[in-house]
């Protein structure tokens, strides 16, 4: 049995049927119809992942998938004869009829905190309001605050590029206020206040890290080797989790930006670019009904870009139920169903596959063994295959993680090093406000000092008197004096830093207009702007 058939255009899964001698494939023209795999912890998902992302690989597919407890990173090395688990593979793929062709894959490490990866970063900007009240889990007011700041700063050309741009920004906002809510609706500096806690909340967790330059280019993550495989790109997970917020914000705008800047191609004869989407439960808890709704419209769209989405969870109820019933492509691993709750899940998963005569779905859900799944593939038309019993095939790469050494091995001979390793800090929104504060403090200063200029002096007694002068500016009412010598007489009343910095932004916006910034579904900037 060959792991790709060219001339059939098929991806073997694994074997199916009676002794598993039928052989269970995936078509290459449907694998961009999404996907699920699910079932309890230990039954195989990781496994299931690591051969699709295998088989994508081979036919030249881009990969991206979380790494969520370091085991993926196997994919760098080849398998082994020598491993724990070898025997266990060999016999399975002797029982499907494949042969177990150890090979390495094409990998690129990414991490957001730059530990046990290339740095992967994004703007503010990119990332735009509504994925941002997301992570930082703001209220209806505080997002609509946001917005009014982001869409001061697009109008202004001030660069949101880190999360010091935002908090300047906010700063900015909070001190006009009320000059902002006469355009922009109300503002509060309450809710200003808001949001800078939840950024400084959000910095104690790292999440800084995310945001900066050099942002990730799309281009970078749907590369090919010399070979023509594509490249698998892991995001290291284990830290992230522990910010789970941040965890499915990251992955939701990485899956808009695809959506956002792939082509239409229809239905080409393989994925351009195939998305795993782990521990997928994450996106979808506690968040609002707008957000959902818009998750599922990119789900929806995105197969027209040629992108293949497929969610792990422990559960397809996980998935809210309109995400799910475009989820074509199916692996149920085992499900528990020790509580009513248990039981009415695995109804519901068994409910949602063509039933097949030879078994009960809902009794295989629970009697497949670890490697072995429930397994429904479109067939031709795009028609849901009959469920399956099926015995996932072994993987060709190294099973478990690598170790430090040869992870820092593979990232120092990957071309994203010198491109994403060092940060950058260009001039943008909080160098700019700074620079007008400056230039508006020394305005205000100036307009406040009197001038002690020999030729705008008063004359005293029929001689120049600079205390007089001096007390004069301060109190128009003195009157021991006549006319200056030259010149007239400046004006004692000084704006404020504030009030000054206020005017000398109203002169920049008089100056400068209103530009149209493009914000996509999500909120994100398009690139193409």
């Amino acid at each position: 049995m060959q792991l790709i058939d060219p001339e059939n255009g098929t991806i073997f899964i694994g074997g199916a049927g009676k002794d598993y001698a039928a052989p269970e494939h995936l078509l290459m023209k449907y694998a961009n119809r999404h996907g699920l795999i699910a079932g309890a912890t230990g039954t195989g998902k990781t496994v299931t992942l690591q051969t699709l992302a295998e088989s994508l690989s081979v036919i030249g597919v881009p990969v991206f998938l979380s790494d969520v407890k370091g085991d993926l990173a196997g994919l760098a090395k080849p398998g082994s004869t020598g491993a724990k688990l070898h025997d266990a593979f060999a016999k399975r793929a002797g029982t499907i009829g494949l042969d177990l062709d150890y090979q390495q894959f094409p990998v690129t490490f990414w991490d957001v905190f730059g530990e046990k990866g290339h740095p992967v970063r994004t703007t503010p900007a990119e990332m735009g309001p509504l994925l941002l009240s997301r992570l930082l889990d703001l209220t209806d007011v505080q997002e609509g605050v946001l917005n009014i700041a982001f869409r001061v700063a697009d109008e202004q050309g001030l660069a949101l590029l880190d999360l010091a741009d935002l908090q300047s920004m906010l700063v900015w906002v909070g001190q006009n206020a009320s000059d902002l809510s006469l355009s922009y609706g109300n503002v509060s500096t309450a809710s200003v206040g808001a949001i800078q806690r939840a950024l400084l909340t959000l910095e104690n967790e790292g999440g800084d890290s995310l945001f900066g330059e050099p942002a990730l280019e799309l281009a970078d993550l749907l590369r090919r080797d010399e070979s023509g495989k594509g490249m698998i790109n892991i995001l290291a997970a284990d830290r992230l989790m522990n910010a789970p917020r941040l965890y499915s914000t990251f992955l939701l705008w990485l899956l808009s930006e695809l959506f956002e800047q792939l082509p239409e191609v229809g239905d080409p004869e393989k994925p351009v670019a195939a998305f795993f989407f782990d521990e997928a439960h994450l996106l979808f808890d506690d968040a609002p009904k707008a957000l959902v709704d818009k998750i599922e419209q990119v789900a929806r769209l995105i197969r027209s870009k040629g992108v293949s989405v497929w969610f792990i969870s422990q559960n397809p109820t996980d998935v809210p139920e309109d995400v799910l019933g475009q989820l074509g492509n199916r692996v149920q691993h085992a499900l528990r169903a020790f509580t009513a709750k248990d039981q009415k899940a695995l109804r519901l998963a068994a409910e949602n596959y063509r039933p097949n005569p030879d078994f009960d779905t809902a009794e295989a859900i629970t009697e497949v063994g670890t490697g072995e799944a429930v397994t429904s593939f479109l067939e031709a038309k795009g028609v849901p295959g009959v469920a399956m019993r099926t015995l996932i095939r072994p993987p060709f790469s190294q099973l478990g993680p690598i170790t430090d050494a040869e992870r820092s091995a593979v990232m120092a001979t990957s071309p994203m090093a010198a491109k994403y390793d060092k940060r950058l800090d260009r001039d943008s929104a909080r160098e700019i406000l700074t620079k007008r504060a400056e230039e508006a403090a020394a305005e205000a200063q100036q307009a406040a000092t009197p001038s002690t200029d020999d030729d705008d002096l008063w004359v005293v007694g029929g001689e120049k008197n600079e205390s007089f002068t001096r007390a004069r500016r301060y109190n128009p009412d003195l009157t021991f004096s006549k006319k200056k010598s030259s010149g007239g007489r400046r004006s004692s009343r000084s704006d404020s830093v504030l009030t000054t910095l206020g005017k000398t932004v109203a002169r920049e916006i008089g100056r400068s207009g209103t530009r149209t910034i493009m914000r996509g579904v999500l909120g994100g900037l398009f690139r193409g702007r």
